[in-house]
């Protein structure tokens, strides 16, 4: 009922469409915004780390959901129409693409950008400083190493820390050999059953 009377009412469509579809800023000032909020989140997490995009603690996940909401304003200014969130949304989908071109062209933007893989673990040796570099703890590589069926760092080849956060784990050929030997035993075929005919 109160719809069909804003729609009666001749003055109220026009200030609907309004508030739906006329920004209060011009264009490139949603554009700017998006653009110096999202160049801030990148180096943001690019400074905290590898640690913080690929393998979340939960206070790692609520600093990421409190951080979408702390920029929200920053990039709208207040304005809630349609056409202000639709400029932003591409301004930050060509943003992503064009960064990802750019590293994607240039592997020095790409080490700068995205970081280079770090070898965490060698020979069943832990490296201490590439640990505190990337600040990860003990507690987190072991995980990750258990997730890749490791039991610790004594059975890991290699382990690196990807771009992406994920740890890639090489464990030593003996260990991959008990695996390998183990699943084989596993699937191995059962023994023919006796034929128990008589011959014609």
């Amino acid at each position: 009922m109160n719809l069909v009377m804003m729609l009666a009412d001749s003055d109220a469509v026009p200030s609907m469409i309004k508030r739906l579809w006329i920004p209060d800023f011009p264009w490139w000032e949603f554009v700017l915004r998006g653009v110096v909020v999202y160049v801030f989140v990148l180096a943001l997490l690019r400074i905290t780390g590898k640690r913080q995009v690929g393998q979340l603690a939960p206070f790692d996940l609520v600093l990421l959901l409190i951080l979408s909401n702390a920029v929200q304003n920053s990039m709208n200014g207040g304005d809630n129409t349609i056409a202000g969130g639709a400029i932003s949304a591409v301004t930050l989908v060509a943003l992503n693409y064009f960064v990802g071109f750019l590293t994607f062209k240039s592997k020095m933007l790409e080490g700068i950008i995205e970081g280079r893989p770090v070898m965490l673990i060698h020979n069943g040796c832990v490296d201490q400083r590439a640990m505190h570099a990337v600040r990860m703890t003990s507690h987190e590589l072991n995980s990750s190493l258990r997730a890749a069926g490791i039991a610790g760092p004594h059975e890991c080849m290699v382990a690196i820390l990807e771009n992406s956060g994920e740890v890639t784990v090489i464990p030593k050929h003996g260990h991959q050999n008990d695996l390998n030997g183990a699943e084989n035993h596993g699937h191995a075929a059962a023994p023919a059953k006796p034929d128990g005919g008589h011959s014609a």
